[in-house]
């Protein structure tokens, strides 16, 4: 019986909650009866297995409207069926503003309120799996899916919980390989758009000949080779996301009329007359500065100030140490579940060897070291003898010169970040400050040295 759903029948008349009691019952579900509503809401606020609730609407104490709101201020997921005597279209519209999901009149006929209870059954049990398929789309699609505890992500996160919710253009930037599109995917799954579309575009991968046609669509006849009518992507995101990957491809005409759609939300196929009313939000990224780009007229300084209405910045993964040591387990897991191997983790000595590494790839390219690594390695750890020589030269990673201080921290509960930045800094400090010497020591180049140097510089650890 545990598994049988629970009805509770609420009215005052013993022949009415008898009867409707009997009917539920036959149509295989457990029944709980009360006289009062407030028994049963005592009674329902200690329970978790009840499904659906038909309640009179006219008791003495606690009514059906008292009753209804009390379930919906405590947040229960039921579904409620109120019953009366009293038929009057203003009871009906009252208990539905209240959020009754049904509306019944007495006297009751039964074989129709046995149909009634199991609609709404089979309704919320529909809900039910639509929530439980929203939170697996939230786990690959949504913030769960970005891995990230360093300073960098968490502002990145807290600036992403407060604009999904809102209806503005976002514009995010970062570097190749950070995870733009993963970043907007997860901007749509927490909106209220998440139930329809998101749509992907990337501007600079489609010729510009064509890409007219795939955003705005066309019309049969429009052209050479428009043999039916197209439905473009401004269209199909009607109520959901439009992301534009690479905006900064855009040319010259296509931002004149993105701006336009942007501002007047209206666009016209290619080849048509018609203005049609589209509501979408924009997502747009680049790995460009755009503000470059506007000051050598390669891009529209009015469509840039309409497109980062807010921006969003993702960090490189170079700025991210705290995130290494997550991202490699998290992708090593993956990988390994999908090639079906056997590896269980990455020595701490490589994890240190990878923290030096520069990552101009980024995510992306960590990913792709780590599949190659799996792919590769027969054992269950991988070592620092099995990272890819091309990372760190021909020497490969095993000849790097961590120092004391390093191999100190590997033993030690410390971040990648931690373990990095004493590794740089230390070795700067034996050099006399001299950075081609301790990037040679380091096997890293002067260039991403430099740059890590400026990171520690603006977070406050190297005085420069």
């Amino acid at each position: 019986m545990a598994d049988v759903p629970t009805i509770l029948v609420i009215d005052d008349e013993t022949g009415s909650r008898e009867s409707m009691a009997i009917a539920i019952e036959r149509a295989g579900f457990s029944v709980r009866t009360f006289d009062d509503a407030r028994k049963a809401l005592d009674y329902l606020n200690n329970s978790d297995h009840i499904r659906v609730v038909v309640c009179d609407l006219r008791m003495p104490g606690m009514d059906g409207l008292g009753f209804l709101a009390a379930v919906r201020e405590k947040e229960h997921n039921l579904g409620v069926i109120l019953v009366t005597g009293f038929g009057s279209i203003e009871s009906a519209v009252e208990a539905m503003q209240v959020g009754a999901d049904d509306y019944l009149t007495k006297p009751v006929d039964l074989y129709e309120l046995r149909q009634r209870v199991m609609n709404l059954m089979e309704r919320k049990q529909l809900k039910e799996e639509v929530t439980s398929l929203r939170q697996m789309l939230d786990k690959r699609f949504g913030f769960e899916a970005l891995i990230g505890k360093s300073a960098p992500m968490e502002r990145l996160f807290e600036q992403m919980r407060v604009v999904a919710p809102t209806r503005s253009t976002a514009l995010v930037i970062g570097e190749s390989g950070t995870g733009k599109e993963l970043v907007s995917k997860a901007l749509h799954q927490a909106s209220p758009r998440r139930s329809e579309r998101f749509l992907a575009i990337n501007c600079g991968a489609i010729p510009t000949d064509i890409l007219e046609s795939e955003l705005f669509g066309h019309e049969r006849g429009s052209f050479t080779g428009a043999v039916a009518r197209k439905i473009g992507k401004f269209e199909l995101a009607h109520k959901g996301t439009l992301f534009l990957d690479e905006i900064s491809e855009l040319y010259p005409e296509l931002q004149v009329k993105l701006l336009r759609v942007l501002e007047e939300r209206q666009v016209m196929r290619v080849g048509g007359s018609e203005l049609i009313d589209v509501d979408f939000r924009l997502v747009a990224a680049t790995n460009r500065d755009l503000e470059e780009e506007v000051s050598v007229g390669r891009f529209r300084e009015d469509l840039y100030y309409r497109l980062k209405v807010v921006t969003l910045p993702i960090p490189p993964l170079r700025q991210r140490g705290a995130d290494l040591a997550l991202l490699c387990d998290h992708f090593l897991q993956l990988i390994c579940e999908e090639h079906e191997r056997p590896i269980k983790s990455l020595s701490q000595e490589a994890l240190a060897a990878m923290a030096c590494y520069g990552w101009p790839g980024n995510v992306r390219q960590l990913r792709n070291v780590i599949e190659s690594m799996v792919i590769f390695h027969q054992g269950e750890e991988i070592g620092v003898d099995d990272l890819p020589p091309d990372l760190f030269g021909e020497t490969g990673a095993s000849s790097l010169d961590f120092g004391a201080p390093v191999q100190a921290a590997i033993g030690e509960t410390r971040t990648m970040d931690e373990i990095e930045r004493q590794a740089i800094l230390e070795t700067l400090k034996r050099t006399d400050g001299h950075r081609a010497e301790a990037a040679k020591i380091l096997k890293i180049g002067l260039r991403t040295l430099q740059r890590k140097l400026k990171d520690y510089k603006d977070q406050g650890y190297f005085d420069g």
